[in-house]
Parts: C-alpha cells; structure tokens; sequence
C-alpha cells in the first residue's frame, strides 16, 4: 500500500478546506450569516449541506457494519429508508413549510421555532439545554467511526486521528460557520458521490465478492439473506425508522431548511437531496452487508472495525483508499461541524441570549466560536470511551427527536396543537429515550444483564419515544385548553421582517 498517495489525496482535500475557510469566511458579517447563512442557500448548496450533515462515518462505519452483521444484505433496507424517508418524505412536507415560518419570523434556531408557536420561553430554554447536552454523545460517534478507519488503514493512533478532526472541524467553524460549512459541504458532498460510486464498483469487483455473480451467490446463502426472526425484524426495522425518521427532529437537519433561498430551491432540494441519499446511504449499507464475503461469522472484527478491515481485504488501489478516506473525512467533517455549530449556536443566541438582551453581534460570534471549541474538547472526551457508535448515535437521536420531532412538525400541519399538549409530548419522549441512554451509564457500575440488554435497545426506545410523543402532543391538545388563537394564527400568517 503506498501511504504516499494516500496522504497525498487527503493533503489536497486539506488544502481545498483552507482555502474555502478563508475566503468564503469574509463574506460573514452577521449572525444569520453565521447561523443560517443569510437565508440565500440554492437547492445544491442546501441539500448537500443536509446530506452531508446526515450521513458521515457512523453510518458508513458503526451501521454499516452493525447491520451487516446482523442482518446481511436486509440492512440495505436502512439505506433505502432513508433515502425514501428521511431525504424524499423529510424535504416533501416539511422544507418549504418550515423555510416560510423562519423567513417570515426572522427563526435562526429551533428551540426559537418552538417558542415562537407555543409561546413558552421555558419551553425554549430546555431544548436549548437537552441539545446541547445530548448533541455531545452524536458528535463523538462521528470521531469513533472515523477513528476506527484510519486506524486500521493508516496505523493511526485512534487519538491522534480524532485530534486532527478537531482541529479542521474548529478551524472551519471558527472562520466563519454556515457559509463556510455550506461551501464545504458542496465540496465535500461531491466528494461522497463519486466516492462511494467507486468504492461500490471496487468492493463488489474485488476478489473476496466475486462481482455481481458473487454477490447474487451470496444473497442465496444463510449470512447473506438471513432468515430473521421477530424480534430480528422488530430491531431492524427500528433502526431503519430511528435513522430515517429520527433526522425529522434533529435541530440541525431542521436548520438547513432555515437557509435556503425560495421555494424554487426547496422544489429542487427534494430530488438532490433523494439522489445523494439512495447513492451514499444505499452504498454505504450495502457495503457493509457484504461483510460474510470477506469473514466468517466466528473471524468477525469488533463492529466498529468490521467495514475498516473489509476495505483493508479488497486490496483497494491506494489512490482509491486515499478518496475513500478523503470521502469519509469529508463525510464526518461537514456532520461534526453542523451538529457542533447548531448546539453551540443554539446555547448562545437562545440561553445565554435569553439572561443577557441585545448582546452585540461580535461578542455573539465570539461566545458560538468559543462554545463550538468546547462541544469539540468534549465530544472528544465522549469519544474515548468504549461505548459502541451505533448505541451512541441511537442515544442523541432518539432523545432529542424523541423530544422535539412531534411539536415540531405537527405544528406545521394543525393550528389545534397547544402549549399544553406540546409539552407532554417533549417530556414524554425525553424520559422514553433517556432510559437506553441511563442504563449504558449504569452498566459501568453493575453487570446486571437486564440493565446491559436495555442499554442495547437505543434504537427500539428512539423510535418508540417519537411515536408516544406524537400520539401524546395530539391527546393532550385535544384535551387542554386551546391557546389564544391571535396568537396562535400569527405563526402561520405573520411577518416581523419589516418589523
């Protein structure tokens, strides 16, 4: 393997982010600029910034691999899922609903989206917290999966690796958030297609899979088509919900629909947006299912390293593993930078905002650049730990989607939602989600089985919080006192910006 080349494709994609960095970072000059770009995002800049965002080497790695193993070539279901659900249905019904209320209400943020329909700055200042918070353990799943590839590809020490993605991710954030996480994730998206478009035609050619002959054989066999039983269907196609449907209340996929330019884009958006998620996701999955064509279910690697050594084993060219980890850095790099940006940007306009009025645009950055540099310091803690990816990511998303998912988007659809309902739906769904989350803590004090089978149900408990969170936000505003209705009319028809 010639390590030159190698290092040499990921110099160049280094290069390309510092000079995006700087030059698109002179263009901010407000904090809408810094958080939702100026709200002047084309369709291409908007639904590559949201595929970038969605995936990174979590799925490429930690699900990719983690539904292989367990499901053969069923876990392509999870990219086919996401693609139909979480990119086409996502962008269809809520893109240009959600662009018109931010635009119109001047909305940077979503926990300002939930204030502003249900009228409730408590409500506001505890999204801004369990974001915040539960953005972390997301974050350092993305340092993990790349971590893991480059330290079976490069011979990196994972903590040297996850290091140096802090200080590119730190860098882009610091010279100036959206606009230059936008551009980048231009760059970085089309890296990703042609990537994986590679990567699929090198792995499915390569000795081990034998082609399109091999892997027609493999689907007929045991591992890879898989007889599931129940409980196997219960939990993957909880995990294909959680990951599809799960990025609906994610604030920071939320807020690449704040940015884009028109309805036009948004029309536009919908098909990027499809086309990236079925080649990236669909790729990815499938990849990762092809895992037995290159190991024995006794000689598989840990999962988090199974999809790393498979590539190992194809023998790739190394220009092409140079772009493979060009494809994952960037995959990784645009998705720390979304999430760390939203929470730290969130924190500050929304929490620290809310005790200290008409905080100056300057010291506004200075405080989102500063908190950015410590969600990364520590995510980067998280990430040291032995917590799977997988059970990372399913502990974010289905806390903070279990959360917000509902009074978000039935708020985009009914005027009947209330403040009432909308809170038992968030508290609802948070203690639904924490209790996978609560028993991986306590699995570091007890060997209980029962407590370490619930921390394995990150998945089965995300998507169950979001849908008792629907159902609860629906009943108890049924129920409760309607809000004012001039109030409440003003979400859907009324407009500050001249204000």
């Amino acid at each position: 393997m010639d390590k030159i080349a190698i290092w040499a494709t990921i110099g160049i994609y280094a290069v390309v982010m510092v000079i995006i960095g700087i030059t698109q970072g002179k263009k901010v000059k407000s904090v809408a600029d810094l958080t939702v770009g100026g709200r002047n995002a084309g369709a291409w800049l908007s639904a590559l910034s949201y595929g970038t965002a969605y995936f990174s080497a979590v799925m490429f790695v930690g699900y990719a691999g983690g539904t292989g193993k367990a499901y053969g070539l069923w876990g392509v279901l999870a990219g086919i899922g996401n693609a139909v659900f979480g990119s086409w249905l996502a962008w269809k019904l809520l893109a240009r609903r959600t662009r018109d209320v931010a635009f119109r209400l001047k909305i940077k943020t979503m926990p300002q989206y939930l204030e502003k329909r249900y009228f409730s700055e408590n409500m506001k200042l505890f999204a801004c917290i369990v974001i915040f918070i539960f953005m972390i353990p997301y974050s350092a799943s993305v340092y993990k999966g790349l971590a893991s590839i480059a330290d079976v590809l490069l011979g990196i020490d994972v903590k040297i690796c996850m290091i140096l993605i802090a200080v590119v991710a730190i860098f882009l954030l610091i010279f100036g958030g959206y606009l230059v996480q936008a551009r980048a994730d231009f760059f970085q998206g089309i890296v990703m297609m042609f990537g994986v478009m590679l990567l699929i035609i090198c792995v499915v050619r390569c000795q081990k899979v034998g082609g399109i002959n091999g892997v027609i054989e493999y689907a007929k066999t045991a591992e890879g088509l898989p007889k599931l039983n129940a409980s196997q269907w219960v939990s993957l196609w909880a995990t294909v919900l959680m990951t599809s449907f799960g990025t609906w209340g994610l604030p920071q996929m939320v807020q690449k629909y704040f940015g884009i330019k028109d309805d036009k884009q948004a029309k536009k958006g919908v098909i990027i947006s499809t086309f990236f998620a079925f080649l990236v996701a669909g790729g990815g999955y499938f990849i990762g299912s092809l895992c037995y064509r290159f190991f024995t279910p006794e000689a598989l690697p840990a999962q988090d390293y199974i999809v790393p050594n498979m590539l190992k084993d194809a023998q790739l060219p190394s220009i092409l593993l140079g772009v493979v980890l060009m494809l994952l850095i960037a995959a990784s790099v645009s998705t720390l930078c979304s999430i760390t940006l939203t929470a730290s940007s969130t924190f500050t306009i929304d929490f620290i905002g809310h005790f200290k009025k008409n905080m100056p645009v300057k010291k506004t950055s200075l405080i989102i650049k500063l908190l950015c540099i410590v969600f990364v310091i520590g995510s980067y803690v998280i990430a040291n730990t032995d917590t799977p990816i997988l059970d990372m990511m399913s502990y974010s998303w289905g806390i903070i989607s279990g959360s917000f998912l509902a009074p978000y988007v039935l708020a985009l659809f009914s005027k009947k939602m209330n403040t009432k309902g909308a809170w038992a739906g968030i508290l609802c769904g948070f203690f639904t989600a924490i209790i996978p989350a609560a028993a991986r803590i306590m699995t570091y004090f007890t060997d209980n089985a029962t407590v370490a089978k619930l921390a394995n149900l990150g998945a089965v408990f995300a998507v169950s919080a979001m849908l008792i969170s629907l159902a609860v936000c629906v009943i108890v505003s049924r129920i409760a006192k309607s809000d004012d209705k001039e109030k409440t009319e003003f979400f859907y028809s009324g407009d500050v910006r001249n204000a």
